[in-house]
């Protein structure tokens, strides 16, 4: 069961991330009134940064402008353009798949329902998490590894496996704010709260952070930064 105390630790967490983030949004390059186009970036994009795809994507639609053209070629032809990300031959072979399944199944409209997505090809939890949210508005926060890391180090949720993150932190922020914890998680993930080496000594949520799993040398550095503040003060 969740906590009114819970409760205020995610909304004062989100409140923080907010103001360092105001302008949080996806950073892959797509059209909202084209599900079809974020869904090809979407699967592009693991294991691969969104910078990464976005160089690709341009010359990929003009090749390939919508789901009918991506359905009607094969893999190889995908390929030249993938080149430059990895697991291309994979990602290839996925969006061809993906495109004659929406087709074929559900009439070259990109499905609404998640389950339904997570049936095509190359698209699994996260990723139906991810289209549904940003093309439909549907309010459910995708769980990628930055939105573990950084729920977790804020206190927020204890679990490792996505779909229990995803679950506690549903319970925990007002569905209306669900994309805009995920877009902010994330933003905060890749800008200061790195896996390795997080930058707790400039980090702006930092007083509301427990720190769960943070480095030692990081811990040591936020140490020394606060010391150095303090110095000054105490003269």
């Amino acid at each position: 069961m969740v906590t009114r105390a819970q409760r205020e630790r995610a909304r004062a967490a989100l409140e923080g991330l907010k103001g360092l983030y105001p302008e949080a949004r996806s950073e892959l390059d797509f059209i909202p009134e084209d599900p079809w186009r974020l869904l090809v970036s979407v699967v592009l994009s693991a294991q691969c940064s969104d910078a990464a795809v976005n160089r690709v994507t341009p010359a990929l639609f003009r090749a390939f402008p919508d789901v009918h053209a991506f359905a009607r070629v094969e893999p190889k032809h995908l390929e030249p353009h993938l080149k430059t990300l990895g697991l291309y031959r994979n990602k290839a072979r996925n969006l061809v798949l993906a495109a004659q399944q929406v087709t074929t199944l559900h009439g070259a409209v990109v499905p609404r329902e998640r389950e339904a997505l997570q049936r095509l090809a190359g698209v699994g939890t996260k990723s139906a998490a991810v289209i549904v949210a940003n093309a439909y508005g549907t309010p459910v926060i995708a769980v990628d590894t930055h939105v573990g890391r950084v729920a977790r180090r804020l206190g927020l949720t204890r679990h490792h496996d996505p779909d229990r993150v995803e679950a506690t932190l549903t319970a925990l922020i007002p569905r209306e704010r669900l994309l805009e914890a995920h877009h902010t998680l994330i933003w905060h993930g890749r800008r200061v709260c790195d896996a390795r080496t997080p930058r707790c000594h400039a980090c702006g949520v930092e007083p509301a952070c427990r720190k769960v799993g943070v480095p030692k040398r990081s811990l040591e550095a936020l140490a020394r930064a606060k010391a150095t503040a303090e110095g000054p003060a105490r003269r």
